[in-house]
């Protein structure tokens, strides 16, 4: 019976991994096809930053929705219809004719990723109750995201030279096919309707929220482009009330969106600020590498994503060797405060890059460096929010802790190139790349400093409790 349970929960972590794999790998795997996707669909430069920013804007936009509708639903019922909306999505994106029809269904895979990644955060939380198992799974989930921006890139670059670029988002299908054909088999049912909160889900709040959370990260983006601030910050100013708007109903609603009495629990609100930082620091640094590879050593696509697959790799090993015992040894804020340190040193490393590089003793390193620290920070700042909370609250403190990260890779995106764009302009192309990559190992040392405040990790930390010996709150 043990082995067979065993060999269960390996299966759900598979499964769940997977799915978690092709949704973060949908955040950088278009990168390198955009210029395919410009001369096949006719698109200027506004109209691809939109094929990007229209998945990154809904994912940020929507996932406090999914979360809670995870929590109200049920995990597993959440996690299907989201990962059947990203499957189908993705295969209207694979086939898309016209411009407008790529970026609707982007935004549509977005928001399908949005509603599956909270879910799949509460079934492994119910699934991997042994503290041992728990520390493993969240290890190679952490991995497999963090490997998403890795092996987005190289793939991104394989399959546009060899497939064309549709194939990058028809590559999602088998995936999504198999995945949902298993779920009932592998994942663990959902609670009766009456054993789950009788509570319906917050319209007002899903509706300020969401468009709030649209509007900053739209508003964002237009800040990188000095011809559209006026409209920027009119915008931003928008989505500042929304949100305040938003705050307001949470506080008077009765079933809210956003419990705010989350974040009284310090794991939950230390949580969402560090995270914040994780994605300001180390999204920016792939599209930084990538310039700096195929814009001043002449890469290829193919060559240059080849050239980040080490990060993926990394994580992978690290995942299922040192994360699970520094987990168990340290406890997870340390975890990620060392994943942080680990992450500002690989950027700082970046920052000194030569005009003229040799791969092996200038790249390499840095980027086993990140590979390391990337998974270490997912872990170490997702596992300390979500076994804080009780399983009714799950799926939302996952939802903050994930939305928190989208906020911060799309502002951080926009401030460092902005900034690495001002410097190239006085100081030159290299110049400006190294800026960027010392802004984003600042901010990579920022969170590390707000981890040890914040979070206090303890270096005799006992693993977490189950979560039925979680005291009720």
């Amino acid at each position: 019976m043990g082995n067979r349970t065993m060999t269960g929960h390996t299966a759900a972590l598979v499964l769940i991994t997977a799915v978690e794999l092709v949704v973060f790998l949908d955040t950088t795997v278009v990168n390198i096809a955009l210029p395919s996707i410009s001369a096949g669909l006719r698109l200027d430069e506004a109209g691809l930053a939109w094929v990007t920013n229209a998945y990154l804007l809904a994912f940020g936009g929507c996932m406090l929705v999914g979360g809670r509708a995870a929590d109200l639903l049920g995990a597993r019922r959440v996690f299907a219809c989201g990962l059947a909306l990203f499957t189908a999505a993705s295969a209207l994106a694979g086939s898309a004719g016209s411009p407008w029809m790529l970026v609707a269904a982007r935004a549509a895979q977005g928001i399908g990723a949005a509603v599956t990644v909270p879910a799949q955060l509460a079934l492994l939380t119910r699934t991997f109750t042994e503290p041992a198992a728990h520390r493993r799974a969240f290890a190679v989930w952490g991995a497999m995201g963090a490997a998403g921006a890795a092996i987005g890139t190289a793939t991104g670059g394989l399959l546009t030279d060899g497939l064309g670029w549709r194939s990058i988002f028809l590559l999602n299908l088998p995936v999504g096919v198999v995945a949902l054909s298993l779920i009932r088999r592998l994942l663990p049912a959902d609670p009766p309707h009456r054993a789950r909160p009788a509570k319906r889900l917050d319209l007002p709040g899903a509706v300020l929220g969401t468009t709030g959370l649209l509007l900053l990260g739209y508003a964002a983006g237009a800040l990188a482009d000095p011809g559209t601030w006026t409209s920027a910050a009119i915008l931003l100013a928008v989505a500042l009330v929304l949100l305040a708007g938003f705050v307001a109903a949470e506080a008077r609603a009765e079933a809210p969106l956003m419990p705010l009495r989350l974040f009284r629990i310090r794991q939950v609100t230390g949580s969402a600020i560090v995270n914040a930082l994780v994605g300001a620091a180390h999204v920016p640094a792939f599209a930084l590498l990538a310039l700096y590879l195929q814009n001043t050593q002449h890469y290829s696509p193919t060559r240059s994503g080849l050239a980040v697959l080490p990060v993926a790799v990394a994580g992978l090993i690290a995942s299922r060797t040192v994360i699970p015992a520094a987990v168990k040894r340290f406890g997870a804020p340390a975890l990620l405060a060392g994943g942080l340190a680990l992450q500002a040193l690989a950027l700082a490393w970046f920052a000194t890059l030569p005009a003229a590089v040799d791969y092996l003793p200038h790249v390499l390193p840095a980027a086993l460096i990140l590979g390391v620290g990337l998974p270490a920070s997912f872990v170490g700042v997702t596992a300390p929010a979500v076994t804080a909370v009780d399983q009714a609250d799950a799926g939302v403190t996952a939802g903050i802790v994930n939305t928190a990260q989208r906020i911060g890779s799309g502002l951080g995106v926009t401030a460092i190139l902005v900034l690495a764009s001002t410097v190239t302009g006085t100081a030159g192309y290299l110049a400006g790349l190294r800026t960027g990559f010392a802004a984003a190992a600042a901010l990579a040392f920022l969170g590390c400093l707000l981890t040890l405040a914040l979070l206090r990790p303890n270096p005799l930390a006992t693993p977490v409790a189950r979560p039925a010996e979680r005291p009720h709150r």
